[in-house]
C-alpha cells in the first residue's frame, strides 16, 4: 500500500478565505474548535462551582462536566481524526467545505446547550449529538461500501456503542436517573478508550518509521500485527463484564488486562535514544497513562488505597488528553504540509497537560504535599494552558491557504499491517 493519497476526482479549487481554509479539511476545522473547548470547559465549571451558582439540571454537575468534556473536546477530535484519516486509508477525497460546516454547527448547538445548562432545551443538545454522531457513522459506512473495504469498520463498531452510550446518556439526563447517567457516561469513556486503542495502534507505525528513518526508504520499526486490536478487544470485554453485573472481583481483574493491553502498546516505544522524540513519547505516554488508569480502576475494586475516579481521571484526562493533543500535534503538522519535528510548543502543552493531571487527582499520601490535594482550579488553568498552547502554535499554520496535497496522515502506512492482521 502506498503512504501517499490517491484521492478520486479534482480536489477542487483553493479557498481564499481564513474560512474556507478551515473547512477546506476536517482536521483545520475541527482540531481548533475541540482545543478551545477543551480550554475553556473545565475553567466554566470551576466557575460555577467557585461560586456556587443554581445549575438546572437534574443530574450533578460532576456528571456533566465529564459528558460535556468528553463529547465535547474529544469529540472535535474525532470529527476531525476520521474525516481527515478515513479519505486518506480509502483512498478518496475528503470532506470539504459545506459538510464539515454542518457538523460544526450540530456539535456547536450541543455545546450551547450544554454550556447554557438549561434542562428545557436538553433534548435539542441530545438531538445535536446524536445526529453528529450518527452522520459519522454513515459516512465511514459509506466510504466502505463505496471502496468495498473493511479497514473502517472497527471505528465503526466502536462509533456505534459510543453512539450507544452517549443516547443513554441523554435519556439519563432528561429522567433524572443519576445512577444511569454516571454508568453510560463511564461507558461511553471507556468506549473513547476503546477507539483511541484503535486509533494509536494505526498512528505509532508510521510515526515510530518516519522518526527512525525521515527519508522514508525504509520501514525499520514493524511490531506483530496481531496486536493490533488488543487493547480495544480487553476494554470491549471489560465493558461487557461490567454491563453484564459480574463481582467486582472479577470485573477487577479484567479491568486490569484492559490496561495491560494499552501497557502492551507502550513497549512499542522503545526504539532506542528516539524514544525520547516528543512525537514517541506522546504516543507511549497516552497508552502509558490509558494504561494505568484502567488498572488503577481494576485495583480499586479489589480494595487498593486509591479510588475509581482516580483511575478514571488517569485514564480518561490523561490518556484520551495526551492521546488528543498527540494526534493534534503529528496529523495537524504532517496534514498542513510541515515535517517532523512538532514545534517546541507540543512539548511545553503535554508537560502542562501532565501537571494538570497530577494536581487533579491530587498525591497527598504518596508524598505527603497535603497542599496538592484536589487543587482544582490550578489543575483546570494548567488544563487549559496546555491546549491553548498548541492552538496558539498550530492555528496560524491551519489559517494559511492549503498548498497542493496534504501529506499523507500518519496511519495510512499502518493499515499495511491492519491488512495482514486480517488476513487480506
Amino acid at each position: 500500500m502506498s503512504c501517499g493519497p490517491v484521492h478520486e476526482g479534482p480536489s477542487g479549487p483553493v479557498p481564499r478565505t481564513p474560512l474556507g481554509w478551515l473547512g477546506h479539511e476536517g482536521f483545520r476545522l475541527f482540531f481548533p474548535l475541540g482545543a478551545i473547548h477543551a480550554a475553556l470547559w473545565p475553567l466554566i465549571w470551576v466557575l460555577v462551582q467557585g461560586l456556587d451558582l443554581p445549575m438546572a439540571r437534574m443530574v450533578p454537575a460532576s456528571i456533566w462536566h465529564g459528558y460535556e468534556l468528553l463529547v465535547g473536546a474529544y469529540g472535535a477530535a474525532l470529527i476531525g481524526f476520521l474525516t481527515t484519516a478515513a479519505p486518506e486509508w480509502t483512498d478518496t477525497a475528503p470532506l470539504r467545505g459545506r459538510p464539515l460546516w454542518w457538523l460544526a454547527a450540530l456539535w456547536g448547538i450541543a455545546r450551547l446547550v450544554g454550556f447554557l445548562g438549561w434542562d428545557g432545551i436538553g433534548m435539542l443538545g441530545g438531538a445535536a449529538d446524536l445526529l453528529w454522531m450518527g452522520a459519522l457513522i454513515l459516512y465511514l459506512l459509506q466510504l466502505s461500501w463505496r471502496r468495498k473495504t473493511d479497514i473502517l469498520l472497527a471505528f465503526v463498531f466502536w462509533l456505534m456503542l459510543l453512539f450507544g452510550a452517549m443516547a443513554t446518556s441523554r435519556l439519563a439526563f432528561a429522567l433524572g436517573d443519576i445512577d444511569l447517567a454516571q454508568q453510560s457516561t463511564y461507558m461511553f469513556g471507556f468506549g473513547f478508550l476503546g477507539v483511541l486503542g484503535l486509533a494509536l495502534a494505526r498512528i505509532a507505525v508510521p510515526v515510530t518509521n518516519l522518526v527512525l528513518d525521515p527519508t522514508e526508504r525504509s520501514s525499520p520499526f514493524r511490531p506483530h500485527p496481531g496486536r493490533l486490536n488488543l487493547a480495544p478487544g480487553l476494554i470491549l470485554l471489560a465493558m461487557a463484564g461490567t454491563l453484564a453485573g459480574l463481582n467486582e472481583t472479577v470485573t477487577g481483574f479484567l479491568w486490569i488486562a484492559a490496561g495491560a493491553g494499552f501497557m502492551d502498546r507502550v513497549a512499542e516505544g522503545f526504539v532506542g535514544r528516539q524514544s525520547f522524540r516528543a512525537e514517541i513519547l506522546l504516543l507511549t505516554g497516552s497508552s502509558a497513562l490509558a494504561g494505568s488508569g484502567l488498572m488503577m480502576i481494576g485495583t480499586a475494586a479489589l480494595g487498593a488505597g486509591w479510588s475509581l475516579y482516580d483511575g478514571l481521571h488517569v485514564a480518561l484526562m490523561g490518556g484520551l488528553g495526551l492521546g488528543v493533543l498527540a494526534v493534534y500535534s503529528v496529523a495537524g503538522l504532517l496534514h498542513a504540509n510541515h515535517s517532523l519535528p512538532v514545534p517546541w510548543q507540543t512539548r511545553l502543552a503535554g508537560v502542562l497537560l501532565l501537571a494538570s493531571l497530577v494536581f487533579r487527582i491530587g498525591i497527598d499520601g504518596v508524598t505527603g504535599l497535603a497542599w496538592l490535594e484536589r487543587s482544582l482550579p490550578l489543575a483546570s488553568v494548567l488544563w487549559a494552558g496546555a491546549f491553548l498552547t498548541w492552538l496558539a502554535a498550530y492555528l496560524p499554520v491551519f489559517l494559511r491557504p492549503p498548498l497542493g496535497d496534504p501529506a499523507p496522515l500518519p496511519g495510512d502506512a499502518g493499515f499495511a499491517t491492519a491488512d495482514i492482521a486480517v488476513g487480506e
